[in-house]
């Protein structure tokens, strides 16, 4: 199905359009719970397809290596002014073109190569770009892990400072990409005041819980924020820097020239307008509403007989446990099921996995991307049910044919915004 903001390419290039029709139509008749994803505005949309991707702006507003920028610098001054008002921060800089690209930037100007780095194990929820072996952090810095108390499943504190004080790193990072408690960033300034290392707070996944108060903020107390514009903050694909501004010429020049060259301005552009929606009242009425449909999802799978990660959630997201309903069912397994009946989740391990990663016993599940939709905790409680029928059917052609009958009714009642 082609929008406005597509079907000229119907003519132009046949082909594409058609693979973007597919796209949309997917998109519609899908449950979306892949917790990093999320559905943007119209108007964000039509910002990232705007002339300002004609445009090469190398350089900050004021400072650019090409004429013609005087509109480039009014919209990345917009952005950076919107940024720096919805997160209380000193600085801003939305020039990264990713969260990684993000963190590359910081690592750049608070680490030389070979310098020590505290961060989340990859196994029980951390980042790539945090430190996994075969990413450029892990080759370039020697990585430190904490990881979660076996009992509980949340940070240790005490052993993050146990960690700290033994290996002294340069770096702190206080963030994850499957951790579904609330972090504490007062507790982790406190640590790295203590072995007088800086700290980097990585919110890609609860920006925008951060931005209306309903997590608490690291921005008071941390080095260098970063985050993606897109995930909770429903904006498009790319990454953003906050600091304070005694950093604010360090962090600019490791984005660029230090590593990147020009910026995206269509998509700084979009940024400027995502950035704009979340300073909306009603963005923190949708913030609280991903939060209210998390719970409710997690209560619904915990009465089918799952168990989650920590026995719940803080935030959009929650890790699901196979093992207690269906012993032999690997994440990876589960994921193909799923996606058969239309319903998109992706696996992950849990701490202490004893599969691999390929593998996992673990799925992690988000509300964002339906609650932009418009369901709510009724409707999740639904999409909880249909999960637990499709993981019990397997391979069953004709159960699973009638639960994509009813992922594509729950899907008419909430379209994607288009």
């Amino acid at each position: 199905m082609l929008n406005d903001l597509t079907r000229p390419l119907a003519e132009t290039d046949p082909e594409v359009a058609e693979i973007i029709g597919r796209e949309e139509d997917r998109q519609q008749n899908t449950l979306e719970l892949i917790a990093s994803e999320n559905h943007v505005s119209v108007a964000v949309r039509a910002a990232t397809g705007s002339v300002f991707t004609n445009k090469y702006a190398e350089g900050f507003p004021g400072r650019r290596y090409y004429g013609g920028c005087v509109n480039m610098d009014a919209v990345e001054d917009l952005a950076c002014e919107r940024a720096k008002r919805l997160f209380g921060a000193e600085h801003a800089n939305v020039q990264p073109h990713s969260g990684a690209q993000a963190n590359v930037a910081v690592y750049m100007a608070a680490l030389k190569p070979g310098d020590t780095v505290l961060s989340l194990d990859l196994a029980h929820g951390g980042h790539l770009s945090h430190g996994l072996k075969v990413n450029f952090s892990g080759a370039m810095y020697n990585i430190v892990p904490y990881g979660v108390e076996r009992e509980t499943e949340q940070c240790d504190m005490a052993e993050v400072r146990r960690l700290a004080l033994e290996h002294k790193p340069r770096l702190i990072i206080a963030g994850a990409s499957a951790y579904p408690r609330t972090l504490d960033f007062a507790a982790f300034a406190e640590i790295a005041k203590e072995c007088e290392a800086r700290l980097m707070a990585d919110i890609a996944h609860i920006a925008g819980m951060v931005a209306v108060g309903l997590h608490p903020s690291p921005i008071p107390c941390a080095d260098f924020t970063t985050t993606t514009t897109h995930k909770t903050l429903r904006g498009p694909r790319g990454g953003m820097i906050l600091c304070r501004a005694e950093d604010a010429k360090l962090v600019d020049k490791w984005v660029f020239p230090g590593t990147q060259g020009g910026p995206l301005m269509h998509a700084i552009t979009a940024k400027a307008v995502a950035l704009g929606e979340a300073l909306r009242p009603e963005f923190k009425v949708y913030q609280q509403q991903i939060l209210d449909n998390a719970q409710a999802l997690a209560a619904a799978l915990r009465s089918y007989g799952y168990r989650l990660v920590s026995g719940g959630t803080d935030t959009h997201l929650m890790l699901v446990d196979l093992r207690d309903v269906h012993p032999d069912l690997t994440g990876k397994q589960a994921e193909a099921w799923l996606e058969a009946a239309d319903i998109i989740v992706n696996k992950n391990m849990i701490p202490f996995d004893e599969r691999k990663p390929t593998q996992t016993s673990g799925l992690r599940l988000g509300s964002p991307a339906l609650t932009t939709r418009g369901l709510k905790e009724a409707e999740m409680a639904t999409v909880a049910g249909l999960i637990h029928t499709a993981l019990s059917a397997g391979d069953d052609d004709s159960q699973r044919e009638r639960i994509r009958t009813q992922v594509h009714e729950l899907c008419a009642q909430f379209p994607v915004p288009h």
